[in-house]
């Protein structure tokens, strides 16, 4: 079963859903649906920024509830707790823009946000602000490539191939981010 053919013909749908679980490569490959003329721009935008700030308030609210002891196991688990360290002094905008430009950084940056007892309004407002860049940039870049990828959505399975072209290069982009970010923060071992 082919599900292109539904994806183009009710592209919102699910548009919202793959924001909040891979947010760059979900608005770029959406993106690309506007560059081939399958979706509009408007209504992809406002999902896109959407469900970035519900996704940033979920992990906002984590760091809220990180007194819970539920919680507090789930962070040290995640071996987060010296980023958490190191971000819990950065200003808001720089917490919310590192974030928002190296995607590894949210779920730490936000959590750290929540911990921190910011309050919520002035986060929303800044992660609205930056999601609506960041929305603009990448489903500008997506229409870009759309353009040239627009050929695969005419092959049986077209709308995975479209996904996997753009998906694949954002994620090992991502990783290798992460990896680079993470290996900075890591705290020094001392030998003895």
């Amino acid at each position: 079963m082919d599900l292109t053919p539904a994806v183009l013909e009710h592209p919102y749908l699910v548009l919202g859903l793959f924001v909040l679980v891979e947010g760059p490569a979900a608005t770029i490959t959406a993106g690309t649906l506007v560059g081939a003329g399958a979706a509009a721009f408007w209504p992809i935008w406002v999902i896109v920024a959407l469900a970035e700030v519900v996704g940033d308030s979920l992990l906002y609210l984590v760091g809220r509830s990180a007194r819970r002891p539920w919680v507090a196991s789930l962070l040290s688990r995640l071996k987060a707790t010296a980023l958490l360290d190191r971000l819990a002094g950065m200003s808001l905008p720089r917490l919310v823009i590192t974030a928002k430009l190296v995607d590894a950084f949210a779920l730490p940056a936000f959590v750290s946000a929540g911990i921190a007892g910011l309050p919520y309004r002035r986060f929303a407002a800044w992660v609205g602000a930056t999601a609506a860049v960041r929305g603009l940039v990448l489903i500008g870049l997506g229409a870009l490539l759309g353009s040239q990828l627009s050929g695969l959505l005419a092959l049986p399975g077209g709308i995975f191939l479209l996904t996997a072209a753009v998906a694949v290069p954002v994620a090992v982009f991502h990783l290798v981010m992460k990896r680079y970010h993470l290996r900075k923060v890591a705290p020094p071992t001392y030998e003895r």
